[in-house]
């Protein structure tokens, strides 16, 4: 398969355009604005690297020492086995490839933070954009983390043409002077055969507003009974504290939107029905359906079994207690696995139920937050949830700042990634990495080598998957780096 890198064209039309991870470690969590210079990782909070310096962002210490094994891993996450893949490099030039999806054999579709969509089939890809929606977002020049954010073709796109993106819009008139912008997801057309989409086909679902500009999630994925999966993040900041930061049932950490299930939607999965008539008032406050009305659009039905349905709630809850979920994937078995960006020590991944509270900001991954006692569960009596997966900051082989969630492998061309889990963090140095199911704790993690005759990454920022099961990898040279290092890969074996 050839490489096909943009043209000249586009490649001009792009300089300008940063490079971000988009990914949202803990970008600009002093004052929500942006950090004002170039950031050594997705923020500008302080993180650890090999030398276990302590975060300034008031995160518990916890990384390297007590709660690691002798040979310098996390306690219960030793090293299994030596694994090494090949990367094929099927694509080049983009901004900043933040999604893969292939709806079917043949057509994958790159999703670019600058607010294309790009098709590559035949081999090639090709030279206008699928969908261009970059007109209807804020600004991503410089470090953001907003822009568009995810893809999701509906489960019947080979005969209704449907499909849903997660973009950064300006605010609404609705949206709060004091917040940053609009979390928007729309429903777009297209002939299923076709190179381009209809850009005026574009039907708003979802908007939710936003406090701050960073910890925007946004992915999105039709789950096996259906329904469309939605990620939003705690609104942006250090602690899930701050504008647009609802008070908690938790006292020792002030706020936030990852405990709260009442108030609006942010810091949760939501699972939503897209083929369903909407109808009544809907939750999470407001009304109407025309974008920049008084109200936000909740233009869709909510699965009757959601879990808060009839009960003290928003309906679209699914799942919450979480920071910034960046990447899902559903396993070959149908489990949700939920990649959840840690504040300055821990990242997580955790296999996610319907109802389960997942711990922020009580909890970093297996840690009390800001406490040296916290509880393990809710006043309503659910359990904080555990990950299955969790890693340092510094410390250790598999260690990082920003996780990046992958996929549990279902596929033939990597015998010996088959069952497992693989994953990456966003500066991990052009590794990735992979975990091995257990009955019960925290499954054993290892790094994994990447051959390449390209330069694969260093840095990585999502995964994609075909239909046969095996997966893509989009990297990128540098997170500050504007014009053409984005880069799709394929995984083979070794």
């Amino acid at each position: 398969m050839t490489d096909e890198g943009l043209t000249r064209r586009r490649a001009l039309a792009m300089s300008g355009l940063a490079l971000t991870g988009g990914l949202a470690g803990c970008g600009s969590d002093s004052d929500g604005d942006g950090p004002g210079g170039e950031p050594s990782s997705p923020g500008d909070t302080a993180t650890r690297g090999s030398g276990g310096d302590t975060p300034t962002d008031g995160s518990t210490e916890s990384t390297g020492g007590a709660d690691t094994g002798g040979d310098g891993t996390p306690a219960g996450t030793a090293a299994f086995e030596d694994l090494t893949v090949r990367a094929e490099r099927v694509a080049s030039g983009f901004t900043s490839p933040l999604a893969l999806s292939i709806p079917e054999p043949g057509r994958r579709f790159v999703v670019d933070q600058s607010g294309q969509i790009h098709l590559y089939e035949d081999g090639r890809l090709r030279e206008e954009p699928f969908l261009d929606v970059s007109d209807r977002m804020v600004d991503v020049g410089g470090y953001s983390e907003q822009g568009l954010l995810g893809l999701a073709f509906h489960p019947e796109f080979a005969e209704n043409g449907r499909f849903f993106v997660r973009y950064s819009a300006p605010a609404r008139e609705w949206v709060p002077d004091d917040y940053s912008h609009t979390f928007v997801c729309s429903e777009f057309r297209a002939d299923p055969g076709a190179a381009t989409a209809d850009p005026g086909s574009e039907r708003v679902v979802v908007e939710i507003a936003q406090p701050q500009s960073n910890h925007n999630a946004g992915a999105i994925a039709f789950g096996p009974d259906g329904y469309l999966y939605v990620a939003t993040g705690d609104g942006g900041r250090a602690n899930d504290q701050g504008v647009g930061h609802v008070d908690d049932w938790y006292d020792a950490v002030g706020g936030g939107n990852g405990q709260d299930v009442t108030e609006n939607l942010l810091g949760s999965m939501l699972r939503i029905d897209v083929d369903g008539e909407a109808s009544g008032t809907p939750s999470g406050g407001g009304g109407g359906t025309t974008a920049g009305s008084d109200g936000p659009v909740r233009d869709y039905a909510v699965p009757e079994d959601n879990p808060l349905v009839g009960s003290d709630g928003l309906d679209e809850q699914y799942a919450w207690g979480f920071r910034n979920p960046w990447r899902f994937s559903f396993g070959p078995d149908d489990r949700l696995f939920v990649g959840d960006v840690g504040q300055g020590a821990w990242e997580e991944v955790s296999v996610v139920e319907r109802g389960g509270n997942y711990g922020w900001n009580v909890k970093e991954g297996t840690h009390c937050f800001q406490a040296e006692d916290c509880p393990s569960e809710s006043p309503r009596g659910r359990p904080l949830r555990d990950p299955v997966i969790e890693y340092p900051h510094g410390g250790a082989d598999v260690s990082g700042i920003a996780v990046i969630g992958g996929y549990r492998y279902g596929g033939d061309a990597i015998p010996d990634l088959r069952g497992r889990y693989l994953f990456a963090d966003w500066r991990a140095g052009g590794r990735l990495f992979a975990a091995r199911e257990t009955d019960e704790g925290l499954w054993p993690t290892t790094t994994v080598s990447v051959d390449s005759n390209e330069q694969f990454g260093p840095m990585v920022l999502s995964f994609g998957r075909n239909p046969a099961g095996e997966l893509f990898v989009c990297t990128t040279a540098s997170g500050q780096v504007s014009g053409e290092s984005g880069a799709v890969f394929r995984l083979t074996g070794a």
